[in-house]
């Protein structure tokens, strides 16, 4: 099942919060360079967890954050119309309720 998306395109919903996505102004290459680091690095927390072994984790975390920012989903927004960051907001609380509440 997709995650509805805003009509900006700025974030997807899941259980009714809020989620920043890529930005979409990065090149196909960059995006999908990215998103491969970002799962390795997922893979690498995993695996550290599994290995008890603290240091490789916070290594890993470090890469999933490194990561999660050239994608735009961290750190500053991507967007330039001064309109704020508001990923992990529960929708409802938000200019987009009225728009989530028709959904429905």
């Amino acid at each position: 099942m997709e995650h509805p998306v805003t009509p900006d395109r700025r974030y997807f919903v899941v259980r009714g919060r809020l989620w920043r996505r890529a930005n979409p102004h990065l090149s196909e290459r960059e995006r999908s360079r990215l998103v491969s680091a970002l799962m390795t690095a997922r893979r690498d927390v995993a695996a550290a967890k599994r290995d008890n072994d603290p240091d490789a984790e916070h290594d890993a975390r470090a890469r999933v954050d490194a990561a999660k920012r050239a994608l735009g989903e961290r750190g500053p927004v991507w967007w330039d119309d001064g309109a704020p960051d508001l990923n992990r907001h529960l929708v409802r609380n938000t200019s987009y309720a009225g728009w989530y509440a028709g959904l429905a």
